[in-house]
C-alpha cells in the first residue's frame, strides 16, 4: 500500500555539511490523509563537535542539553528512519523539504554509512515538497482556499496559510505541530482541488516531467518557483533553453523579452549572473534562467491549464507574448550555448577537503556498500574489533568519528584521539562567528524568558566542548 509520510526537521543552522538535525518529527497517512499508526517526535543528541546557531534556537527553542538528555544518537536514529520510515511505497513529503529537510537527512545519512540516496527512490519511494504544490496551486486554482499577505504581498509561509484557513497549528518552529499543520493544508488542497494535486502528485516522477519539459521541442510550459516574482505568486511560462549539469535543462523565463540578452557576449553574461548580492543596485536585472532539476520535483504543467479559469490573466501573461519571445530565442540558438557556457563553467570554490562535506564528491561502490551494512549491523562487541578496509578514502575517514559519536564506551584510544583533533579543530574554528551571533542575540530586547534560557544554556554549551587549550582565549 502506497502511504505518505509527511515529515519536519528542526536543526542547528542552515547548512546540512556542517548543522545538525535537532528535532525530527513525522506522522504517515494513507493517501485519503487518513493518520496510520503513531505520529514520531523525537530529539537527536547533539555531538560535542557542533556550535548550534543562536539565531536557529531563538526559533526552535531547543537546547543541545535537551537532546543530550532525551534524544537518540545519530546512529540509532538512522536505523530507525530506514526500517521505520523509509518503508517501500512510502512517499516522503515536507514543505520545502527537497531544498532543506532531505539535505539534512542524506548528510546524516551519510555520517552514519547508509547510502544517502536510496530512501528517496528504491523499493517503490519517492518524494515530494509542498511548498511548490502551494505556489502553483495559489498561481492558477486559488479558489476555495485563503490565501495569506503580509504587508500587500503574497507570501506563503505555512503557519500563515494554516491561520487563515483555521487549520491546528499550535506552535509554528515546532516540527510536530509544523507536520499537522502540513497535512491539513496538503489535505485542504486535494479537496478543493483535486485535478491540480492529482496531476502533480503524478508528476513526481522525473520520468513524466521530461515527457512535458525537455529539449527535443522546447515546448513552453507553467512553471512555479521560488526563483519567481512574488508579484505572479511566483509562476510564470518557460521553455527549455539548453542542457545543465547531471542530465537536468537550463529553462527560460519567457515573461522576459530576450532582445536585451541574446546580443550580449559570454564575458557580458558572467558579469551579470556573477555580480555579489551586496553589489547588486536597484537597476540590477537578473538574467531570466534558472536550472530545473527533474529529481527535485518542480511544479510545472503543460499551457493548456491557462486556458481555464482565467489562467492567462492570473499569470499576467498572454499566448502572444509566450509565442513572441519563444520564436526569438529559438532563432538565436547561439545564445543558449553561451548561457550554458557561463553556467556549466565550475565556480573556483576552494575543494572541501573533509570527508563529511564531500558527500557528493562521487558514489560509493557496491563493494563498499556491502561492508558499511556490515558496519553498521555490528553489534559492540564486534565493532570495537573492527577495521575499516573501504576502498573509498571517504568512509576510512569517518570512521573515528563514527565511533567516538555513537559508541564512546568501544572507541580505541588512537580513535578518541584521531576525533578529537579533528573536533578541537572544528569547533575553534566555529568559535568565533558562534560568539559574535551569541553577542547580537543577547543584546535584543525583546527575548522571551524561554528564550533567555536557551541563551543560558549555549552559553553552559559552549564553554563545555570548546577544547581546554582555547577556552580561556575565547
Amino acid at each position: 500500500m502506497t502511504t505518505f509520510f509527511f515529515y519536519d526537521l528542526e536543526t542547528t543552522g542552515l547548512n546540512p555539511r556542517d548543522d545538525r538535525i535537532m528535532q525530527f518529527a513525522g506522522m504517515r497517512t494513507d493517501m485519503n490523509f487518513n493518520p496510520i499508526g503513531e505520529p514520531y517526535n523525537l530529539l537527536v543528541a547533539l555531538n560535542d563537535d557542533t556550535l548550534p546557531s543562536p539565531y536557529a534556537l531563538m526559533v526552535t527553542g531547543v537546547t543541545p542539553q535537551q537532546t543530550l538528555a532525551d534524544g537518540y544518537t545519530e546512529a540509532q536514529f538512522a536505523k530507525l528512519f530506514t526500517e521505520e520510515i523509509a518503508t517501500p511505497d512510502t512517499i516522503i513529503l515536507g514543505y520545502n523539504s527537497i531544498r532543506f529537510d532531505d539535505e539534512f537527512m542524506r548528510a546524516l545519512l551519510w555520517r552514519n554509512y547508509y547510502d544517502p540516496y536510496e530512501w528517496t527512490w528504491k523499493d517503490g519511494r519517492s518524494r515530494w515538497d509542498i511548498l511548490d504544490v502551494v505556489r502553483m496551486t495559489r498561481a492558477l486554482r486559488p479558489e476555495g482556499i485563503k490565501w495569506p499577505t503580509v504587508d500587500g504581498k503574497a507570501v506563503n509561509k505555512l503557519e500563515l496559510l494554516s491561520a487563515e484557513n483555521g487549520l491546528e497549528h499550535e506552535k509554528a518552529h515546532d516540527a510536530l505541530s509544523d507536520v499537522v499543520a502540513l497535512i491539513g493544508v496538503t489535505k485542504l488542497i486535494a479537496e478543493r482541488q483535486p485535478q491540480l494535486f492529482g496531476y502533480l502528485l503524478k508528476l513526481r516522477d522525473k520520468n513524466e516531467i521530461k515527457k512535458l519539459v525537455n529539449l527535443d521541442d522546447r515546448a513552453p510550459f507553467v512553471y512555479a518557483s521560488g526563483r519567481y516574482d512574488a508579484t505572479f505568486n511566483k509562476a510564470t511560462v518557460a521553455m527549455p533553453l539548453v542542457e545543465a549539469d547531471y542530465g537536468n535543462v537550463f529553462v527560460y523565463d519567457l515573461r522576459h523579452d530576450p532582445s536585451e540578452w541574446i546580443g550580449k557576449s559570454e564575458q557580458e553574461l558572467a558579469a551579470i549572473l556573477f555580480t555579489p548580492y551586496a553589489e547588486r543596485g536597484d537597476d540590477y536585472k537578473r538574467l531570466p534562467v534558472k536550472k530545473l532539476q527533474y529529481n527535485r520535483a518542480p511544479a510545472v504543467a503543460p499551457l493548456g491549464v491557462l486556458e481555464q479559469d482565467g489562467g492567462w490573466s492570473k499569470l499576467q501573461l498572454t499566448l502572444e507574448v509566450v509565442d513572441t519571445h519563444r520564436k526569438l530565442l529559438l532563432s538565436h540558438p547561439d545564445f543558449a550555448q553561451r548561457v550554458a557556457k557561463v553556467l556549466l563553467k565550475k565556480p573556483d570554490y576552494p575543494a572541501t577537503v573533509d570527508a563529511e562535506g564531500q558527500l557528493y564528491d562521487g558514489f560509493i561502490s557496491d563493494r563498499d556498500k556491502l561492508r558499511s551494512e556490515v558496519l553498521r549491523n555490528a553489534d559492540e562487541k564486534d565493532l570495537k574489533l573492527y577495521r575499516p578496509e573501504f576502498d573509498d578514502k571517504r568512509l576510512v575517514e569517518l570512521f573515528p568519528r563514527y565511533k567516538a559519536r555513537n559508541f564512546p564506551r568501544i572507541a580505541s584510544t588512537d580513535e578518541i584521539t584521531s576525533y578529537e583533533t579533528w573536533r578541537s579543530a572544528h569547533i575553534t574554528a566555529k568559535a568565533p562567528q558562534f560568539m559574535q551571533d551569541l553577542q547580537k542575540v543577547a543584546k535584543q530586547s525583546d527575548l522571551t524568558d524561554h528564550q533567555q534560557y536557551v541563551l543560558e544554556e549555549l552559553k553552559l554549551w559552549f564553554e563545555s566542548v570548546m577544547p581546554e587549550s582555547e577556552e580561556l582565549a575565547s
